[in-house]
């Protein structure tokens, strides 16, 4: 039994019934590394030997109980490096704390184990953007995972880790988990703490599980949710059991396909999974009902002043003299700042970090930022309006498959469009699920649904009885030890 192929649940029921321990899951997943990350490089390091400390401790009683999960590297945990994916904290900063996500997570008895690649500070949806190494996709290694949580997502499919935590600020669990072929959750604005969290746009980023099945999505999202007196944000309201919620049919379940989402520009061979896929949530006794998000067309703008805004503001602390690359140069403190920043930034990250300055600067603020806002709240409107008739919404996660590495580097605008399916659900602070439905040109092909604000409940029923129904979730890429490494 090869335990690093095994879901968070077949995993779990392999260590209560004494078929493994925690110590041969964390070795397992030590051996998947050592035989498959060259060629994915999924990870950025990863501790094996404090890992295997916490398994010869773990309580298997626990719900998590010596799991492995992987961490995306702009969560905290105790002790470990923090990269976020950049040179400005590449071999600079440890974290001398753990984020209530990472504490959640030994409480319930898991084992966070290694830190995953990521775009720099999230911002990205390809995984280029890192300022570590280049992430490649399992099922080809010549495309992106996907971002920002494209590590996260490629070292689950690839089955060098259990189940991993990413980050969602406009699609980057979404959209990775689709161009993967896995199961990525983008909770509700509050219902994760983001506590430990590297912020980008602090009204966006969310937490959230990518997994092998939606029923492990459903259990890691319960050992991670409730309120968090350190994080003013998070939602005053139980949490669920979402495994138990996942059980009944879909009979009587109102499913809307928003006629936004289903628009030219979408690849055929997506649409084509899409289409069939939604076929079979009618099949399982949903009823389909058309409706319509109007102020879908702005989403992508809105979200581009936003989180660049916000961004604008948060890197703000990256100044070389508290923590972070400090530069060599510098006569006095603003050349000092303005090296230690254009040397520990990447192109991107500097990019949006001047589109935000830009929207937030004296005769602009108005013209740009606030309309954002009001606009912001239509698009919320929107969802509250189509909520009140549907139960869920079904659409592509991304409009094509994952890209060819570099395809799109000097094209940051169709790079931004990669995530225009998802962004909107994040301006509205609404929970989302990409969920394996089908192949195009041999590339997996993700279905999103959408749900109201602690809606997680209706989504996940929706994505797991999906899920019992097909078998796309089962298939996983061919990564033999002769899989050749590709150049450049």
């Amino acid at each position: 039994m090869d335990l690093a192929k095994l879901t968070l649940m077949e995993l779990r029921g392999a260590l209560r019934k004494g078929q493994a321990t925690a110590v041969d899951a964390v070795e397992a997943i030590r051996d998947a590394v050592e035989k498959r990350d060259d060629r994915v490089k999924g990870y950025i390091g990863a501790d094996f030997e404090a890992a295997l400390a916490e398994a010869h401790r773990a309580d298997l009683n626990l719900p998590l109980g010596g799991i492995p999960v992987a961490i995306k590297d702009l969560i905290n945990v105790n002790g470990q490096p923090c990269s976020c994916g950049s040179r400005m904290l590449a071999g600079t900063y440890r974290s001398p704390y753990d984020a209530t996500v990472i504490r959640k997570l030994r409480e319930a008895g898991a084992i966070p184990l290694g830190r995953t690649n990521m775009d720099e500070f999230a911002m990205g949806s390809s995984t280029e953007n890192s300022g570590i190494q280049l992430t490649r996709n399992p099922w080809d290694l010549d495309r992106s995972p996907g971002g920002s949580s494209g590590g996260a997502a490629a070292v689950v499919a690839a089955d060098t880790a259990i189940a991993s935590l990413g980050s969602d600020t406009g699609g980057s669990i979404r959209q990775p988990a689709s161009f993967c072929g896995v199961v990525g959750l983008k909770p509700t604005y509050g219902r994760v703490s983001r506590y430990g969290l590297v912020a980008f746009a602090s009204s966006l980023d969310q937490i959230g599980p990518i997994t092998k099945t939606v029923e492990d999505a459903a259990l890691l999202l319960g050992a991670i949710a409730g309120v968090d007196p350190k994080d003013s944000t998070t939602l005053q309201a139980p949490v669920p059991d979402y495994v138990e919620g996942l059980k009944g049919d879909l009979k009587g379940m109102r499913v809307g396909l928003p006629k936004e989402y289903f628009i030219e520009g979408t690849s055929a061979g997506v649409r084509a999974a899409v289409d069939a896929g939604i076929r079979k949530l009618e099949e399982l006794g949903a009823e389909l009902v058309e409706v319509s998000l109007p102020h879908t067309d702005p989403a992508v703008a809105v979200y581009y002043i936003l989180a660049t805004a916000e961004a604008s503001a948060n890197l703000a602390r990256f100044d070389g003299v508290r923590y972070g690359h400090r530069s060599e140069q510098g006569h006095d403190l603003g050349e000092h700042y303005r090296k230690s920043r254009s040397e520990g930034f990447g192109a991107e990250v500097k990019r949006r970090i001047i589109l935000g300055t830009y929207v937030l600067s004296s005769g602009y603020h108005d013209q740009y930022y606030t309309r954002a806002q009001q606009v912001r709240t239509l698009i919320r409107r929107d969802f509250e309006e189509v909520f009140s008739k549907v139960d869920v919404i079904a659409s592509p996660a991304s409009p094509s498959t994952a890209f060819k590495l570099g395809e799109l580097a000097n094209d940051p605008l169709h790079m931004y469009l990669a995530d225009v399916f998802t962004i909107a659900a994040n301006l509205g602070g609404i929970c989302g699920i990409s969920v394996p439905c089908g192949f195009s040109e041999g590339m997996p092909v993700g279905m999103q649904l959408l749900g109201p604000a602690l809606g997680e409940p209706a989504v996940l029923r929706a994505a797991h009885a999906f899920e019992k129904a097909t078998d796309w979730h089962k298939r996983r890429p061919s990564l033999g030890s002769t899989c050749p490494i590709p150049q450049g």
